[in-house]
């Protein structure tokens, strides 16, 4: 792809996600006037009013959430299968989120409070990927050892799961638990997003700083040594860069699949495989498509559809189209 056609595509999508934005800020049960949304946006307008209380505290922090949500998975989902040259690897298959989830679930069992389920499910997302970067390193941190343990760490957590959801309250934390497990924006407010924003942050932007190592990863382990690099040592930091914001993102909004695992690949048919320009365009393909589906999630029916439910029943014939077109370009798995 030339230059040219890069910045044009990228453009295109910056468009289409800030177009996606507004139309999350004014489209809902509450609709509101776009002229009205970008005064009150600016400062203008009755501070005080209905529309002022659904735009600036309701719908535009879940909007920042969901752009933010959206580039971390995505994100990670792009740099875990540079880093282990498999393009089936997303943050479920390492663990990461079975582990936040039972963190999260008992942050539920032990307290009411969302402060607490939140570090919780972050703890203990970090914990599964440090437990699978100390076991994997004991055993040479090969890109297979790290899958396995990952899934090893993934059924763990899985199991601890179901030990808090069999002796949860069924009244009440049960049914809270297996709605937070479904992935939803509904109770994201301003509380939550100066830590989501300052982990996106600086995940993101190491991401993006070292882009261009991930070309480099993605070729053999002797390669890649051949070239400088020192493949255990940096798969493992980006393994946990990118369990960290993906950690805050179920933390913040539950179990949401298949966007780490499909973005990456539609930013490859767009732009190619080399990092440089497929990471950018994937971040923002990931936002747009986030806030896009939470848009959709909270508008179509009449209560409102969980995220997760959502992604799943798009992204599996999603992927089955993406993995049908590499299977008749290639002539084979």
């Amino acid at each position: 792809m030339s230059t040219r056609a890069w910045r044009s595509t990228w453009v295109v999508l910056l468009g289409t996600v800030v177009l996606l934005f507004a139309v999350a800020l004014v489209v809902g049960r509450y609709p509101l006037r776009l002229g009205e949304a970008v005064r009150l946006l600016l400062g203008f307008g009755d501070r005080e009013s209905l529309d002022a209380a659904v735009l600036l505290r309701v719908r535009l922090p879940r909007a920042l959430a969901a752009v933010m949500i959206g580039a971390n998975l995505a994100g990670a989902g792009a740099v875990f299968q540079a880093a282990f040259q498999n393009p089936l690897v997303d943050s479920r298959i390492l663990g990461i989120g079975s582990a936040a989830a039972f963190g999260a679930a008992l942050g539920m069992l032990l307290s009411a409070s969302p402060t607490v389920i939140h570090v919780t499910a972050f703890v203990f997302g970090v914990l599964a990927v440090v437990l699978v970067a100390l076991i994997g390193w004991r055993l040479g941190a090969s890109k297979l050892v790290l899958v396995i343990v990952g899934v090893l760490m993934s059924a763990l957590f899985t199991s601890l799961l179901g030990l808090v959801k069999y002796v949860a309250d069924p009244l009440s934390t049960l049914p809270a638990i297996t709605y937070w497990q479904l992935g939803s924006l509904s109770r994201v407010d301003w509380s939550e997003i100066p830590a989501l924003a300052a982990v996106s942050g600086v995940g993101l932007g190491a991401f993006f700083a070292l882009r261009w190592r991930l070309n480099l990863l993605a070729l053999s382990d002797i390669e890649a040594e051949s070239l400088g690099i020192h493949v255990r040592g940096e798969r493992i930091v980006l393994l946990l860069i990118g369990t960290a914001i993906v950690a805050a993102s179920v933390a913040t909004a539950g179990m949401i699949g298949w966007i780490g695992l499909i973005v990456p690949h539609i930013g490859r048919l767009l732009v190619g495989a080399d990092h440089r320009r497929m990471l950018p365009v994937s971040l923002l393909i990931g936002a747009g498509l986030m806030i896009g589906l939470d848009t959709v999630a909270r508008t179509a029916t009449a209560a409102e559809i969980p995220l997760g439910v959502l992604t799943g029943v798009l992204g599996v014939p999603a992927f089955l189209v993406l993995f049908w077109g590499m299977v008749r370009r290639r002539g084979t798995v």
